[in-house]
């Protein structure tokens, strides 16, 4: 067998294109890049034109190179959207398109960025602007707000409406977000509740009729009962009878200052602002989603079956409740405790947890 060996052939060094410094270029030169990425994936010609214009737009939008795109470009853009009437799934387009082009940019350019523009990639969705299901990881990986610190967060808000300059509003969002807590509301649900809705006398705790509950793979509204647990048919009760009446005469259950119903996205800047006002940080702070995973979680470790949580949370299957529930460092060990402290007071006839 011939010996192989190596040849060095004669020739000049392979060419560099200089990188572009005009950063509208450049990003040009990105979306062509990703665009041909969709190609090579075999996505069909009609999936990638659409996608090209829709990237476009969004990029239009945000006014800006995306390696400088920061949250509130996502918010304003977002938000425009919203005010313009656009349905919930155009605006969850816009933000995946954007996260698809920025993790496109942080596999294969981010050193260009940072050496020619000074900027280290950070992508600017998170989970209080990110639609639900964009991304690999929603609902987030972030754990939810422990029982303390919502206990804290609601004691911050009961002494603030004693100090508010408005009233109505104060209290309107103490109800609020402990509805969505206690039972486990998405934002929009909540924000679709009616003053009928609500139901003292059905069941022993008295019920949600969640008529605009959210449906799988677009199959329109799913309503559901949602039981109001740990005292919240009392908290509705003084809302109905002291708060309500404060605001415009109308069916919406939280109302605006001009009687309707308030935005998805309202809600969640009202929590991002009262938060801001409690002044903890930011690694403390939870959106209005990350509730609805607290209710998930908190009445899993205290033993609801989870056949109920799932019912509760509107989910239809077991297996997306179980994506919500993320159990505390210590939830092993307390389940141990309360085992062994029933066993034992089954065998001595005492009560060994007083």
């Amino acid at each position: 067998m011939a010996e192989a060996r190596l040849q060095v052939i004669a020739g000049g060094a392979v060419p560099q294109e200089p990188l572009a410094t005009d950063p509208w270029q450049f990003q040009a030169t990105c979306v062509d890049a990703f665009v041909a990425s969709w190609r090579a994936r075999g996505f069909s010609p009609v999936t990638i034109d659409n996608d090209i214009g829709l990237l476009e737009r969004t990029l239009t939008a945000l006014g800006r190179p995306a390696w400088e795109v920061t949250p509130e470009d996502i918010d304003r853009v977002v938000g425009d959207l919203a005010v313009k009437g656009r349905k919930t799934s155009t605006r969850r387009e816009y933000v995946q398109i954007f996260k698809g082009f920025h993790r496109f940019l942080q596999a294969r350019k981010a050193a260009e960025i940072e050496a020619t523009f000074g900027v280290r990639l950070v992508c600017p969705v998170d989970e209080f602007n990110a639609s639900r299901h964009v991304g690999d990881d929603s609902p987030a990986l972030v754990p939810p707000p422990t029982p303390e610190r919502v206990a804290e967060f609601f004691d911050f808000m009961k002494q603030r409406i004693a100090t508010a300059r408005k009233y109505g509003p104060a209290a309107r969002d103490y109800a609020l977000f402990r509805t969505l807590y206690h039972a486990g509301l998405r934002s929009e649900e909540a924000s679709l509740l009616e003053k009928p809705d609500v139901h003292f006398t059905r069941g022993p705790f008295g019920k949600l009729h969640v008529r605009f509950g959210k449906g799988a793979h677009t199959s329109g509204p799913r309503p559901r009962w949602v039981p109001m647990l740990d005292g919240l048919d009392l908290v509705l009760r003084w809302f109905l009878e002291d708060v309500r009446p404060k605001f415009p005469d109308s069916p919406v259950l939280f109302a605006d200052e001009s009687g309707g119903s308030l935005h998805r996205g309202t809600i969640r800047n009202r929590l991002r602002y009262l938060m801001e006002l409690e002044g903890r940080p930011p690694a403390e702070r939870f959106s209005p989603h990350a509730l609805r995973r607290a209710c998930a979680t908190h009445n899993y470790e205290r033993g609801v079956d989870l056949v109920a949580i799932q019912q509760m949370l509107g989910h239809w299957t077991v297996s997306s409740t179980m994506r919500y529930v993320r159990p505390s460092a210590t939830f092993i060990e307390d389940a141990y405790q309360r085992a062994v402290a029933g066993t034992l007071a089954e065998l001595t006839g005492k009560d060994t947890t007083a």
